[in-house]
């Protein structure tokens, strides 16, 4: 099963003749610091993490280290957590800068123990 398949429930090719939906998020990629940086700006949710999906999986490719700028996230849910967790299997995923939601539901979750929280992207590039 991809990640695709896993996060928004649909297979690749299902969802390639389908349109963007208007709400996804825009997703940014750089190196910076010796890791792979993805920063998405927007809504985490089912309906829009398309994107954010297919950057942590093609980021993961031949990666060391990739960091999730989360600083850009004006909401999550189970859908951002359930991605975090499977990108986590395949590749050294590091949080950096969770806003405040975002930290708690990690921290409720659980999900803060098997991730690298970090405040900033450069202390989660150098841990």
């Amino acid at each position: 099963m991809s990640w695709h398949e896993a996060v928004t429930g649909r297979t690749d090719e299902a969802a390639a003749g389908l349109p963007r939906d208007l709400d996804e998020i825009a997703v940014e990629q750089y190196a910076g610091r010796g890791a792979w940086v993805v920063a998405p700006r927007g809504a985490c949710d089912l309906s829009s993490i398309r994107p954010l999906a297919e950057a942590l999986g093609a980021a993961g490719e031949g990666r060391p280290k990739v960091v999730l700028d989360a600083a850009g996230i004006t909401f999550a849910d189970s859908s951002l957590l359930n991605l975090l967790i499977l990108a986590r299997r395949t590749v050294d995923l590091r949080v950096a800068a969770p806003p405040q939601q975002l930290r708690r539901i990690l921290e409720i979750t659980g999900v803060d123990g098997i991730l690298e929280v970090r405040a900033t992207v450069d202390e989660a590039a150098a841990c």
